[in-house]
């Protein structure tokens, strides 16, 4: 389930099917009922997700794309070999921004926040 690390950084701990689909289902939900403007980053530590079907994929570029309409930014981290293969092999390691872990995540998210 995602919750909130701050006002401006929501982290979800996501785990495999069915429950994988569900909360990117909801990640997804919450920043659409929400203004653009007040949407916040989304972190996603993917520590229990073991692999990736292409309906998983999609849901990922649908949340990327929603964050970049509100500029805001996604992170993955947390990311196991059998996932990262998935990643290197679809392209996606070059479309997605990555963190070795959460707290990773997090530092790169307020750095870049304060660039901006």
């Amino acid at each position: 389930m995602a919750s909130n690390w701050s006002d401006d950084i929501v982290i979800a701990e996501l785990a495999d099917e069915p429950a994988l689909s569900e909360e990117l289902n909801g990640v997804y939900a919450r920043l659409v009922a929400i203004p653009s403007e007040k949407s916040p980053h989304v972190v996603l530590n993917l520590s229990g997700v073991t692999y990736l079907n292409s309906s998983n994929i999609a849901q990922l570029l649908r949340l990327r794309k929603r964050l970049d309409e509100c500029d805001r930014s996604l992170r993955l981290c947390s990311v196991s070999d059998q996932v990262w293969s998935i990643m290197l092999v679809t392209g996606l390691d070059k479309v997605f921004r990555f963190a070795s872990d959460t707290a990773s995540a997090l530092a790169s998210l307020q750095i870049e926040d304060r660039k901006r």
